[in-house]
């Protein structure tokens, strides 16, 4: 079962404003990056469930930030039917994020009001999300579609919350774009947690690097 309501869950990532998202088969790398994460600040992780045997990690990480990290949100990504969803769920994910817009997700979580982020792209699509429930809109691939489509979403429709993933980067610049366009959190994953920071193992680095990036959002923010 999920700790935390969607509503919960989506006042976490307004206040956050950034989803960190982490996906290593490892389970010992993987709780000292969700504690470095933690420790900078971050009060959210979206596992990207992307590998072999992938619910068994996450099952350990959720366990582990459960115990050990107090106000920890886990969710999880890359999710693209409703069965797995449920899997998840039943493993106490808070939230649940996709690549597409899925009814048979949206329906999945809305029954056990867990909070989904499906990635949209036309306008079309985010209208049918918040049509379903959705809270927080996630604009995939971000890089694409860039901060000045949100500013034109956000025109017509200033109820609109907006997630973008992919093209995101912790240069000021680009997270400056990013918010004054009018999103509500920004998902970061390699650009935040590298390559060179897991092969390292870097952690006192990419605590720093979460706490200046959350710190430069805070700033942006005004």
């Amino acid at each position: 079962m999920a700790q935390y309501s969607r509503i919960e869950v989506a006042s976490v990532m307004k206040e956050n404003g950034m989803v960190p998202l982490f996906y290593h088969p490892d389970v010992e790398l993987g709780k000292k990056v969700l504690k470095a994460c933690y420790d900078g600040g971050s009060r959210l992780m979206e596992f990207t469930a992307r590998g072999d045997f992938a619910y068994e990690v996450f099952l350990e990480l959720n366990k582990y930030a459960i115990k050990e990290l107090p106000g920890m949100v886990m969710g999880v990504g890359s999710i693209t039917d409703a069965a797995a969803a449920s899997l998840f769920m039943q493993m106490g994910a808070n939230f649940i994020v996709t690549p597409s817009l899925r009814e048979d997700i949206a329906i999945a979580c809305n029954r056990r009001k867990v909070l989904w982020s499906p990635g949209c792209g036309s306008l079309a699509e985010i209208n049918r999300a918040e049509e379903m429930g959705c809270e927080i809109i996630k604009l995939f691939p971000g890089s694409t579609y860039g901060p000045g489509y949100v500013k034109a979403i956000k025109g017509p429709q200033p109820w609109t919350s907006v997630m973008p993933t992919g093209g995101v980067s912790t240069d000021e610049a680009n997270l400056k774009g990013w918010f004054d366009a009018g999103v509500t959190c920004v998902g970061m994953g390699s650009q935040l947690i590298s390559k060179d920071i897991l092969a390292n193992k870097d952690f006192a680095g990419l605590e720093n690097r979460v706490r200046d990036t959350l710190a430069l959002i805070k700033k942006l923010r005004g």
